[in-house]
């Protein structure tokens, strides 16, 4: 047996040796932190850093502070940066090889490169010089590294250099984060509408209407169930479907409400934020202050900044605080396309014209480069849906006015009015922009183009072939729609319906949210007298199930004493009884009642879910929730309305129970097991981690159970949910909060890769503002 021990020997030796050495090359990557380093700038810049890396720029200008920034972004984070860039110009096999190639394929259509090129000659010659500096910084912060970033050597590849036209193209990768869509939401609208009567589309289709929290205090009146019997295409399945999973929530979503000064102790108005977006490591922002002079005053702007770019996305400075929420209202739209027999002419209202071939090339890491062809329309590119009818993609973020960096104009605005009048100007993905300023004002508008538009019907597809149907440019500035300082002193947004009447009509439905977690948001202000930046961190975190209160409920009707006693449901009753007020981690009744319901809406839609699916199409894209109507199903509890094979409301009941019920069992062995963080564990991954063994996992976050889910305050999944935690009134920004999920660093040996991970996990408010000094790197002008 002395082999086998020295096989064991040679192999702990070899596995230590290669770790070492992976060890040794990080180390050798890592970010400068102290000392000095010889820059092009105008004046000597110090990067000050607390014990978590938050990251305080001191400059004598704001191109300085961009250099520096760009410096600092570089080195925690170029990786980061490369991905995003890289995604948006559908260039990631050039990194990846093969497995990524279709997924650039399709994003090459957007040609976002080519639009990025056009954007920077747009800019003022001040703007260009600072996002030429921001790039300088970038580059020098790359190149100070005594090695390229691990994940570059993991991967074979060498980084490439930061252009400035790539700060456009991390906005247009926010873009496709944000308004990701890209027209399926219309076509399973357009499919559905052909498919079903019109009463019963209108039904099916519709706002929620319990769960209604606008901020100008508008209703949308519920469509009651039409008298017609139910179609018999959403009763018989036709065909088995893969994707059965109805529209629950929206995928991307974010909180932010603020109350006015004569709510709080110090008259400043408060302002919290929490954006939900995926989360991964490193996390999607970078915490930073920048202190510069502009002649004789100081400008100082705290927030969180989004490597590539140069600006504090959101934040404060003193004067006004500003965040956002994803808006979620309508972007884009599908054409239908008539097209000439020999498919290679459209109908237009100037007449038939060609289709636009642009011909592309794409590398791909390893093998021989791939040459593409793109078919482009006057509207946007040519998409089709499995083997749908072609269409043409018309989205905001094909235009002029979708990026620039006016955003940065936030920094030095002074007050709400001022700022609710930069917002139409800002080239970014249309958000809900919550203001809050130092003399108690607050605001809501849109920031982002708005487009103008004549169409029939803004959710389905529209055949645009004479002027009767259209976009006509983008609402003037003074149009925006806007909502300050309400007599409520309230405000909020939660990526549902925020405003009715006209301002809705300007705005459409983009796949608004079902509004539960808006109204308890609403309904925690509401219990507000007196209001302080704890007391709005709390409704961050709320994690009250209050939209599955009535599903609890139906729930329990379902297990009466004959039920329970047929089916050994004690147990599980019991459950349902003590722990679903909470999405807790311990709660195994949430758990119960959340699977129900969700088993109830998957066995009432799975026939509507096969027929979208034989079309291409999904129900999970349809623009509002199933909620609704199945709800009111529930309530008449018309035997028409069942799926066949079922003969009563009471047998489909049961089925969700016991199906749900069997689901949980055969993934965790009893319900008892079935507790939500089971099923609600961390995976906050690196996206190398998965290619490397053994050592792999130690570049995530631990996979921790975690409070909170969708349809409340705190929305919180395995991989999404709020991406940072934000609370500040301006001028009183010491008594702030700022948090996010992983660490400022992307290195993993860095003392930050993971500095606020336990914080954000265990609901420690971290100061908004940079803690004492601990680190200091100067950056002085070369000689």
């Amino acid at each position: 047996m002395n082999w086998w021990k020295w096989i064991i020997g040679v192999t702990a030796a070899l596995a230590a040796l290669a770790a070492a050495s992976f060890y040794a090359v990080l180390y050798l990557s890592l970010p400068q932190y102290d000392g000095e380093q010889p820059a092009k700038i105008s004046s000597t810049v110090r990067l000050e850093r607390d014990g978590t890396g938050y990251l305080s720029i001191h400059a004598a200008n704001r191109n300085d502070a961009a250099y520096a920034l760009g410096f600092a972004h570089a080195q925690e984070r170029f990786f980061q940066m490369d991905l995003l860039r890289r995604n948006a110009a559908g260039e990631l096999s050039a990194l990846f090889g093969e497995r990524a190639l279709e997924a650039d394929k399709a994003l090459r259509n957007h040609r976002f490169r080519f639009r990025a090129t056009q954007a920077l000659a747009q800019l003022s010659a001040p703007e260009q010089q600072l996002l030429s500096d921001y790039s300088r910084g970038v580059n020098a912060g790359l190149a100070t590294l005594t090695l390229a970033p691990f994940e570059y050597l993991l991967l074979g590849q060498t980084p490439e250099q930061w252009q400035p036209a790539d700060s456009f193209l991390v906005i247009y990768s926010m873009y496709l984060d944000l308004q990701g869509k890209l027209g399926k939401d219309e076509y399973a609208m357009t499919v559905l509408q052909q498919t079903v009567p019109a009463e019963w589309y209108r039904f099916l289709q519709q706002h929620s209407d319990i769960w209604q929290a606008a901020i100008d205090g508008t209703t949308v009146a519920a469509v009651s169930m039409p008298e017609s019997a139910y179609p018999a295409v959403l009763r018989q399945q036709q065909s088995a479907c893969t994707a059965c999973s109805v529209k629950d929530a929206t995928d991307i979503g974010s909180n932010n409400f603020a109350v006015a000064g004569s709510l709080t102790g110090h008259g400043s108005a408060i302002l919290a934020d929490d954006m939900h977006l995926s989360i991964r490591v490193p996390g999607t922002w970078f915490k930073a202050q920048l202190n510069w002079r502009d002649g004789a005053k100081l400008h100082t702007v705290t927030g969180l900044t989004l490597a590539g770019t140069p600006a504090v996305v959101v934040g404060s400075n003193g004067q006004l605080a500003w965040g956002f929420t994803n808006s979620t209202a309508d972007w884009h739209d599908l054409v239908k396309l008539q097209l000439s027999d020999d498919g290679k002419r459209y109908l237009t209202p100037d007449g038939w014209q060609p289709l636009e071939y642009i011909y592309d090339t794409i590398k791909v890491a390893g093998k021989p480069d791939q040459a593409i062809e793109l078919t482009q329309t006057r509207w946007g590119p040519v998409v089709r849906f499995g083997n749908s009818p072609a269409y043409a993609l018309r989205w905001v973020a094909y235009d002029a006015v979708a990026v620039n960096f006016k955003l940065l104009q936030l920094e030095t605005a002074t007050n709400v009015q001022q700022a609710a009048e930069l917002a139409p100007q800002a080239g970014i993905p249309a958000q809900n922009l919550l203001l809050a300023d130092s003399k108690g004002n607050i605001g809501w508008t849109i920031m982002g183009p708005v487009p103008q538009r004549t169409l029939a019907d803004w959710d389905t597809a529209q055949d645009w072939s004479d002027s009767s149907q259209g976009w006509q440019g983008y609402l003037a500035p003074e149009l925006q729609p806007q909502l300050l300082n309400p007599a409520a002193d309230r405000l909020w947004s939660a990526n549902a319906r925020v405003v009715g009447g006209d301002m809705y009509q300007q705005l459409g439905n983009g796949g608004y949210d079902l509004g539960a977690r808006g109204w308890q948001i609403q309904q925690g202000l509401e219990q507000l007298q007196q209001a302080d930046e704890q007391a709005l961190h709390a409704i961050q975190l709320d994690n009250r199930a209050l939209m599955l209160q009535r599903w609890q409920q139906l729930l329990l009707q379902v297990l009466n004493n004959d039920t329970v006693q047929q089916h050994q449901l004690q147990s599980y009753r019991q459950h349902v009884l003590t722990s679903s007020q909470h999405a807790a981690t311990d709660a195994v009744g949430y758990t119960l009642v959340r699977a129900f319901r969700q088993q109830l809406l998957e066995l009432q839609f799975a026939p509507l879910s096969a027929l979208l699916e034989q079309q291409g199409a999904r129900s999970a894209d349809l623009k509002f929730s199933l909620e609704t109507p199945l709800w009111t199903m529930l309530q008449q509890r018309r035997t028409d309305t069942l799926p066949a094979g079922v003969s009563s409301w009471d047998e489909l009941l049961l089925q969700a129970v016991l199906q749900s019920k069997q689901q949980l069992e055969q993934q965790y062995g009893s319900i008892n097991q079935s507790n939500w963080g089971n099923l609600n564990t961390a995976k906050i991954q690196h996206p190398l981690s998965a290619a490397i063994p053994l050592l792999g996992g130690w570049l995530n976050m631990p996979a921790t159970p975690l409070n909170g889910d969708s349809h409340m305050p705190r929305v919180q999944k395995p991989g999404f949910g709020q991406s940072q935690r934000m609370v500040v009134a301006p001028g009183q920004e010491q008594l702030g909060i700022l948090t996010i999920p992983a660490g400022q660093s992307g290195h993993p040996l860095s003392p930050f890769y993971r500095a606020d991970h336990h914080y954000w996990l265990n609901e420690v408010a971290l100061p908004f503002l940079p803690g004492e000094k601990k680190y200091q790197l100067l950056l002085t002008p070369q000689g």
